[in-house]
């Protein structure tokens, strides 16, 4: 099978939203390889340190890979993709370059492209991520998520995610529930249900990623504690829960936070993620006019988290 490689040149505040214009197009699975990446240093599972090849990315910001399959690719799209990228000026967003090149890849070019920058990753002091690829023996008491991002968003490397499980693991209390808005791979439900949550509900508008976030589910054992299920937003959820988390773009956020008020519990809590810091303001302005109190603001990068409670 063979795919349409698309690349965009982009910023690292649009890497979010480009990907999610990219999925809107049909992409199946996206690399993401950021300038950024060339200024750390890195160390493999033993300790040992190695570089990274700045040959495979940008001179500066972020260059987005995303596969599309070749049937369903059409010539017109590389034009309305570029429109759509423009379009992101318009919700405040910064595309940067914003160009768009496209190349055919072979299936196993595709399948393989983006493992070579995925390693394990230490998000908190007793949390790590690893890809289900790669060999890793865990410390004792470390709590250990393996992932397979496939075609969907969230490998615990983007600061938003970071954030989010950064929050997680200094507030989850033993049977917390929780629920997961705009899922993406799973990886924070994940997190919760591991870090002690007593159940989760995963939702997803994106049907691959309801799939993808299902085989994380299971391949990381916690079926038990998390319902992956497809859903637009909070709308007919009437459950309450301890914990809201939602990690997506701060334009969707604002349309949730009422909805989030209704299904929270009276003592609890609401995690947002996902918003540039250009738009920081805007989402704790809402919060605030929903009946929220912002009890923390924590920041990495151009990317803030709010945790919040109820007035």
């Amino acid at each position: 099978m063979q795919w349409a490689e698309v690349q965009v040149e982009t910023s690292s505040d649009a890497v979010e939203a480009v990907s999610a214009i990219l999925e809107r197009y049909g992409a199946n699975g996206v690399v993401l390889e950021d300038s950024n990446d060339l200024t750390r240093t890195w160390e493999d599972r033993y300790g040992e340190i190695y570089g990274l090849n700045p040959a495979d990315f940008p001179e500066s910001g972020v260059r987005v890979k995303a596969y599309v399959a070749l049937e369903i690719w059409q010539d017109e799209m590389k034009e309305q993709i570029a429109s759509d990228l423009k379009g992101l000026q318009e919700l405040g967003i910064a595309p940067g370059p914003a160009t768009v090149q496209v190349r055919i890849a072979d299936e196993e070019e595709w399948a393989n492209e983006w493992k070579k920058y995925y390693h394990p990753v230490q998000v908190t002091d007793r949390l790590t991520i690893k890809p289900t690829w790669e060999e890793y023996t865990p410390r004792e008491g470390e709590v250990l998520i393996e992932l397979d991002p496939g075609m969907a968003f969230g490998t615990g490397t983007h600061p938003t995610t970071n954030l989010c499980i950064r929050v997680l693991d200094t507030i989850i209390q033993p049977g917390d529930t929780l629920v997961d808005v705009g899922c993406g791979t799973g990886i924070l439900s994940i997190a919760c249900a591991k870090l002690g949550a007593g159940s989760v509900l995963a939702l997803d508008l994106d049907p691959v990623a309801v799939q993808v976030a299902q085989e994380n589910v299971e391949l990381n054992q916690v079926a038990d504690k998390i319902t992956v299920r497809a859903n637009d937003l909070l709308k007919g959820v009437d459950e309450k829960f301890d914990i809201v988390v939602a990690n997506i773009l701060a334009e969707i956020i604002l349309l949730m936070v009422a909805s989030a008020r209704e299904v929270l519990k009276p003592d609890g809590t609401f995690i947002t993620s996902g918003i540039i810091s250009e738009k920081a303001d805007l989402v704790r302005a809402e919060l605030e006019a929903q009946g929220f109190r912002v009890v923390d603001k924590i920041t990495e990068d151009d990317w803030v988290a709010f945790v919040a409670k109820l007035a």
